[in-house]
């Protein structure tokens, strides 16, 4: 099993910065850990995915803007955000795939408003 917490969710304001955080409890290995997010009324949506080699990998829509990062020691995943849009409003969550297996977890989800 895997335990994921996010915490860093908020309301900004356009253009504003934010960042996200995601701990990770467990004790199986875990090779993936990504940032997805859902608006109101859409289907959820990659955001950000750290590779178990450290590559990673963005949306479109984010690239350029984001930033995630990794501690693999630590277990823990981070997301910052510049120059954000009303369109980024969602809530966001923290993914790890993770055992042999391997499977798939979620956190239980932040929400972030960029509003003015």
């Amino acid at each position: 099993q895997v335990q994921l917490v996010e915490s860093g969710g908020g309301l900004v304001r356009p253009g504003a910065s934010l960042g996200l955080s995601c701990v990770a409890s467990t004790s199986l290995d875990i090779h993936n850990m990504g940032w997805y997010r859902q608006a109101p009324g859409k289907q959820r949506e990659v955001v950000a995915v750290v590779l178990h080699d450290g590559t990673i990998n963005y949306a479109a829509s984010v690239r350029g803007r984001f930033t995630a990062s990794r501690d693999k020691d630590k277990k823990t995943l981070s997301l910052h955000m510049n120059s954000l849009k009303s369109e980024d409003t969602a809530v966001y969550f923290c993914n790890a795939m993770a055992g042999n297996t391997p499977l798939f977890y979620w956190g239980q989800g932040t929400q972030v408003t960029v509003s003015s």
